[in-house]
């Protein structure tokens, strides 16, 4: 359980990171974080609110660093 929690702090932010990098769009990168979290929340991996709740924090940090992230490189 503290694995999962830990894991949900973490990977979603850098996915949202990740995909931003690849798209060159911070909201393409946001959306396709959230896709995947939805699919994994779906099929059930995700069972406590806790994790899922981690998982929200961590996209929105994630989209936060990526959409600074993009503003410096505009630079």
């Amino acid at each position: 359980m503290l694995l999962k929690l830990l894991l949900a702090l973490i990977l979603p932010g850098v996915l949202v990171v990740f995909f931003t990098r690849v798209t060159f769009n911070y909201y393409v990168g946001f959306f396709l974080a959230v896709a995947l979290i939805a699919a994994s929340i779906y099929k059930g991996y995700a069972d406590s609110i806790f994790i899922i709740i981690a998982d929200i924090i961590s996209l929105g940090v994630g989209f936060l660093y990526a959409r600074k992230m993009g503003k410096r490189a505009g630079k």
